[in-house]
């Protein structure tokens, strides 16, 4: 159910590409990735009638997210037994037509999951920051790259970065 109300609303919404300058306040980024200094930054938040909790049970099960997330294709943990995603994970999968390995770097569970992809072509650091509102949550995430592959994202796949993170 929390999965449907989560890919239905962020389906039907509309994603801002804003500014570098309007990254949240409760983001802090690593100093390699400050979106003000990084080739690419995406920014998209959305208002969900889910709890923090409901969003963070859908994050973490990363073995699902192609149900949610058209962008993941074959997500496998790097450690078998790791089943969810926890504070120490490693896992790959292909988005956008690349393959990465990716760490996860920041987890506050309920609240905020950062992991890192690392390329000889790209390096991103992305974030989920899940908020408490009256009715639901505040779901914000937030991307920068750097790399020389990112000039080509910032230039070739803008439009199609929309497409990958309406979750649909």
């Amino acid at each position: 159910m929390t999965k449907f109300i989560l890919a239905l609303t962020l389906f039907a919404t509309t994603f801002f590409f804003i500014a570098r300058q309007n990254s949240s306040k409760e983001i802090i980024w690593p100093s390699a990735y400050n979106p003000s200094k990084s080739k690419f930054y995406v920014h998209n938040e959305i208002e969900v009638s889910a709890s923090t909790e409901a969003v963070w049970a859908s994050l973490i099960d990363a073995l699902k997210w192609q149900s949610w997330y058209v962008g993941a294709k074959n997500v496998s943990f790097t450690n078998s037994t790791d089943t969810v995603l926890n504070s120490s994970s490693a896992f790959k999968w292909q988005t956008m037509g690349l393959k990465f390995t990716t760490s996860v770097k920041q987890f506050e569970p309920n609240r905020l999951l950062a992991w890192e992809s690392v390329t000889k072509s790209i390096q991103g650091y992305h974030i989920w920051l899940s908020v408490p509102i009256d009715k639901g949550c505040k779901v914000i995430t937030d991307e920068s790259q750097n790399g020389w592959l990112s000039f080509f994202e910032n230039t070739f796949q803008r439009n199609n970065l929309k497409g990958y993170t309406r979750f649909g």
